[in-house]
């Protein structure tokens, strides 16, 4: 055998195991992009709650608010009015 005859077939293992390792990580990739498109779906989803959480809170400051003004009103009117029996 001469040494041509050794370095073809070890070229062609060492390509092969390559090409293996290259599609280890290929599909390890896979799940890291999948991972980072399902987080960036996540915040977004989080971004869109957090926005819909803050406008609830302002409505119902507001609505409290108003509720207050018109036990206000209530109670003034009572003072004012006669108490009728």
């Amino acid at each position: 055998m001469t040494m041509t005859d050794l370095i073809a077939p070890a070229a062609l293992l060492v390509m092969v195991v390559i090409a293996v390792l290259l599609l280890v990580q290929y599909l390890k990739l896979q799940e890291v992009w999948k991972t980072i498109v399902n987080c960036r779906t996540s915040m977004r989803w989080a971004r869109i709650q957090e926005w819909e959480n803050k406008e609830l809170r302002s409505t119902l400051r507001a609505e409290k608010a108003h509720v207050d003004q018109l036990k206000r009103k209530v109670s003034l009117l009572e003072e004012l009015l006669p108490e009728r029996e």
